[in-house]
């Protein structure tokens, strides 16, 4: 059974109107009562006055105010240009300094998985199938001022799964926090790798050559099942048998589903280039320990980048030439860049320290907040609702107690869609955010309580 649809409070109000009566009026609060998650439920406007703004979308704000409205951003500039409205909550957060909620394009918190040992190439398991949303990982994340998150399976497949697009709100299921197309589905992009991650007994390939030749085969392969569901025209009868992989491969090739590749030698990055021209997908590089030998070519292919930049030794020998100039020189190319956690690899409560290791190494500024907010959002197709503070974008933001890249600042807040979701002042969430092993281990979330007694 389909849930009963959410009315706007526009429609709510007309209908009352129409009615004209008492009894009306409480039918339709009812209804708001019954249909409105509390994600959707909201309070008062917000005014949060006096921080630093940085929108990412223009230059700095200095003494800044910053309006949030049933889950919207509806003004931000400085405090002489910004009207408070009427009965509005006011905020005082002068000396902070407020930034977009950050955007992760590669995490696996929430206890992801996708495909399993049966095959190297299994496009249509889904990480929706798989998470947990009580996974401490969530909580992590806020405590590190994510907002928005691409989860995905690993890289142990040349195609793993079909990720999935989240919102850190609140929600008791994968359906409530997920991204949802036009059409009302999940959204969410294709995890795909190459590199010795599958290399492996048969069926799984054994060296890059064959890698290749089993993505370019099932690509084929979906191409020409499109091909006979376009010549069949809808006619059930001339329709080729379901196939979940070949739809999954379809929604690749007619650019609905972005694939997100798994990828660390110069020679892999350049495969997955060849591959990506050969049959016209969208991909966006992930990882790309050795983008910074092959800046160039990425930048001629005209193809985004997520990166990592891990600081400690260890990991595989893939990643042994990880170079901390790569965020610079592909500015340099004009590479969209974003970054990423791959969380665990790196603890989602310390992702702004990813991108200051970026402008250490000589990227700018500018670029390196770009690349935890707007590019990762653009490399999601969500660019439209997240990433930058303007007028009309969902209302999540940041409240950092100082400079993004500085060591010394802390997450104050993370707020979702106008709902504070994690405070540093609150005793339970300075748990999540300084905790150790209760917190680090995956759905132990009771483990954080009594963390001011020390237990």
């Amino acid at each position: 059974m389909s849930p009963p649809p959410i009315l706007s409070k526009k429609t709510m109000i007309k209908t009352v109107y129409a009615r004209g009566n008492s009894a009306a009026l409480i039918t339709i609060a009812l209804a708001m009562a019954v249909v409105m998650t509390p994600a959707q439920v909201f309070a008062a406007p917000k005014a949060f006055t006096g921080a630093r703004i940085l929108p990412v979308a223009g230059e700095p704000i200095e003494d800044g105010v910053f309006v949030i409205d049933a889950g919207k951003i509806t003004a931000v500039g400085p405090r002489d240009r910004v009207r408070v409205p009427g009965g509005a909550e006011v905020i005082d957060v002068s000396g902070k300094v407020i930034i977009p909620g950050l955007v992760d394009t590669h995490s696996h918190i929430g206890e992801v998985s996708g495909g399993d040992a049966s095959d190297p190439i299994q496009p249509e398991t889904r990480v929706l199938d798989s998470i947990n949303v009580r996974d401490a990982g969530f909580k992590r994340a806020l405590a590190g001022g994510v907002t928005t998150a691409n989860l995905m399976s690993g890289s142990g497949h040349l195609i793993s799964g079909q990720t999935i697009y989240v919102k850190l709100r609140e929600g008791n299921d994968i359906e409530s926090i997920a991204y949802l197309r036009e059409d009302g589905r999940v959204d969410g992009g294709l995890k795909m790798a190459n590199g010795t991650n599958s290399h492996r007994d048969p069926p799984f390939p054994g060296t890059r050559a064959k890698s290749a030749s089993l993505v370019r085969q099932k690509y084929i392969a979906a191409q020409e099942y499109m091909r006979k569901i376009e010549d069949a025209d809808g006619d059930p009868e001339k329709l080729p048998a379901r196939d979940l992989a070949l739809d999954a491969l379809v929604e690749v090739l007619q650019g609905k589903r972005i694939v997100h590749h798994h990828t660390h030698r110069h020679d892999d990055v350049l495969t997955v280039l060849r591959l990506q021209k050969e049959f016209g997908y969208r991909v966006v590089l992930h990882h790309v320990s050795e983008a910074h030998r092959v800046a160039e070519e990425i930048a001629a292919a005209e193809v985004p980048v997520s990166l990592i930049l891990v600081d400690s030794p260890g990991g595989k020998l893939e990643a042994m030439n990880l170079n901390f100039d790569s965020p610079r020189l592909l500015e340099a190319a004009g590479v969209k860049i974003a970054f990423h956690t791959d969380d665990w690899i790196t603890d989602s409560r310390f992702f702004l320290r990813m991108a200051a290791l970026g402008v250490r190494s000589g990227m700018s500024r500018d670029a390196a907040l770009e690349a935890l907010t707007i590019e990762g959002a653009r490399m999601l197709d969500l660019d439209d609702r997240v990433g930058t503070l303007e007028p009309g974008k969902d209302a999540d933001f940041a409240i950092l107690s100082g400079e993004p890249f500085s060591v010394y600042t802390r997450v104050l807040e993370t707020w979702v869609e106008g709902n504070r979701r994690f405070d540093l002042a609150d005793p339970e969430d300075r748990g999540i955010a300084e905790g150790g092993y209760g917190v680090l281990h995956p759905s132990t979330v009771h483990a954080f309580h009594g963390y001011e007694e020390g237990h």
